[in-house]
Formats: C-alpha cells, structure tokens, sequence
C-alpha cells in the first residue's frame, strides 16, 4: 500500500495535473504541471473549493456531495484570474480522501499559451502533444498555403497587367483598348475617341535609328499622359498610332483644344543623344454619340476617318468625324 507522498510521486509522472485531498477536501498535493498554473500561490493547505469553483454538475455544492460522487466527471474554473476551465475525474481513496485529475480540455491552446507549457508539462503518454503538434503543423502549413496564394494572386495580377501594357511605353495595349471599349459601350456610357498618329516617325527610325525611335515614342507616351486625366485611357494600337479614350466627355470645344496641346507638344524636337527628332502629330476624333450602332469597331473606324481627313489636309492638324467625311472617304 502506497503512503501519500508514495502516490503523489506516482501520480506526478502519471498525472501531472492531479490534486490529492484529504478526507476535509483539503488539498494535500499538486501536481507539478497544475501548480505551474499558479506558480506563486501554492495549493497544498487549501481547501480544493476554495482554489476551484466547481461548475459542473450544478447539483453537487460542497466536499461531501463530491466524495459520494465516484467517477463523476467534473467542470472547474479557477476562482482568481485567469480563470482556466479545467476537465476532471474524482477517485475516491479508502482513507476517505480523493485523487481527482484534470486536464485542459479544449481549452489546452489557450493554456499553453497563457502558461507557457511545454511536452514535459504533460504525460509521455497524453495525446495533448499530438494535438499541439498536429494544430502547429496545421498552422505552418496553412501560414504557407496564404503565403503561396498570395504569391500566385501576385503572378496572376502581374501576367495580366503584362498581357494589357505596352511593354515599351508602359501604355494600355490593343487588348486592354479594345475590353475598355467593350465595358464603355456595353454600359452605354458617353465618351470620345481620339485616334492619334505621328507624322514623320518612320523618318527618325530610318535616319537615326530604332533606339532614336523608341525614345520618341516614350516621350509621345509621356505627353500623352500627361494631357490626360486619371480616368482616361491611353493607348499605343500599333507601332506610331495612339487612341486616347475620354470618359463623360462630348464637349467639342474642349477635345479640341486638347488635340491642340498634343499636337503643339508633339512637334516640339526631341533630343537623343545630341540629335534632333522631329516629328508632328494628326489627330481624328469621333464621339460615341455620333455612331447609332455603339458597336466599337464602327466607333473606331470613324475616328480612323477623321484621322484619315487630318492628314489629307496637311497633317500636325485634327479633324472630328463627321458622316460627309465617311461617304467622302
């Protein structure tokens, strides 16, 4: 037969959350892993009801409802702060005493983060350690599967902006043009379309060569935007030929006098490397409101008319649709 401190020590390896109580209830040991709990208050000499308060069952209210109570499974909470729910099993002894061990529970994350528990806080047997093991390697594997996603959302989203930029202008494309149309006229939305050439530009490629070129049509590029609100769309559809999209805007007077700063802008020389590039620019520009069909290809034909009459008449001019221009053309 076992002595008390016989049992407590086997108890510590076997149950490192036990409590041992007197035939009083009061406690005569603690498990070393239930003291860490309360590290600065010791439990031995205190009365088991006094450190828990005893939750389930509500029917049992004092030590004696608990030792008639053989095998009971218990719900206790600590009564100071933190208050840490606690699972249990009463044992009565011969001696009128109890063995009653508690564990954690679903609350075991919580405690070992509240008390900074480790495996040697447990019982090499208690399938806690699997449970911590298999939520941290969760939480790893999950940590690397946002990780990953995000990094694919990041690819995706950089593929798709490649696929509608210009890659020499850092512009909208002919696709990215081409889906913006669709949205615009698919919502009925105003809008004005300006189609916008270089005159001259094959002259510079072919005097000064393509590096010379690449960088008119950066500096084009850069005109263009800025000429441009945020809202607007600009758009380089093919070697020296821009569209500029205008959101809301119908107003004759002012597309015109934008088509006069880009034009005015655009014929100013270009420096590269010590030479002169010269260029102008023709302008056509046709209003969605203009084309019944709202179909973008008859929108973008017409401003391809228009553009077709500026550089008829002398080019580094604009010209706006009109239907006398498409019969004339």
């Amino acid at each position: 037969m076992l002595n008390h401190d016989q049992l407590g020590e086997l108890l510590g390896t076997l149950c490192p959350m036990f409590v041992l109580l007197d035939g009083d209830g009061t406690i005569r040991q603690a498990g070393p892993t239930l003291q860490k709990l309360r590290s600065d208050r010791p439990m031995p000499g205190r009365a088991f009801l006094d450190v828990f308060d005893l939750v389930r069952p509500r029917s049992i209210t004092s030590f004696r409802d608990l030792m008639a109570s053989d095998s009971v499974k218990l719900s206790v909470k600590f009564r100071d702060e933190p208050r840490t729910a606690l699972k249990g099993l009463v044992s009565p002894l011969p001696d009128g005493g109890a063995v009653i061990n508690l564990s954690f529970g679903i609350s075991i994350l919580d405690a070992v983060r509240d008390y900074a528990l480790t495996s040697a806080d447990f019982s090499g047997t208690d399938l806690a350690i699997e449970l911590l093991y298999l939520v941290e390697a969760k939480s790893a594997a999950m940590e690397a599967s946002r990780s990953l996603n995000l990094r694919l959302q990041g690819a995706m989203l950089a593929a798709e902006e490649q696929a509608y930029t210009d890659t020499l202008t850092g512009l909208k494309n002919r696709r990215a043009m081409d889906h913006i149309l669709e949205h615009l006229v698919s919502s009925k939305a105003t809008f004005a379309l300006m189609h916008l050439d270089l005159d001259f530009f094959k002259a510079v490629n072919d005097e000064l060569g393509h590096a010379a070129g690449d960088h008119v049509l950066s500096e084009a590029a850069r005109i263009m935007l800025e000429e441009t609100r945020n809202d607007d769309t600009v758009a380089r559809i093919g070697g020296d030929e821009f569209v500029l999209i205008f959101r809301g805007l119908s107003d004759r007077d002012v597309l015109q006098r934008i088509a006069e700063r880009l034009i005015s802008r655009l014929q100013q020389p270009m420096d590269y490397q010590g030479q002169t590039c010269a260029i102008s620019a023709s302008i056509g520009t046709a209003l969605s409101a203009q084309i019944p069909s709202m179909d973008p290809a008859d929108i973008l034909n017409a401003a391809d008319v228009a553009l077709y009459e500026a550089k008829r008449s002398g080019r580094g001019c604009h010209r706006f649709y009109c239907e006398q221009e498409k019969a004339g053309h």
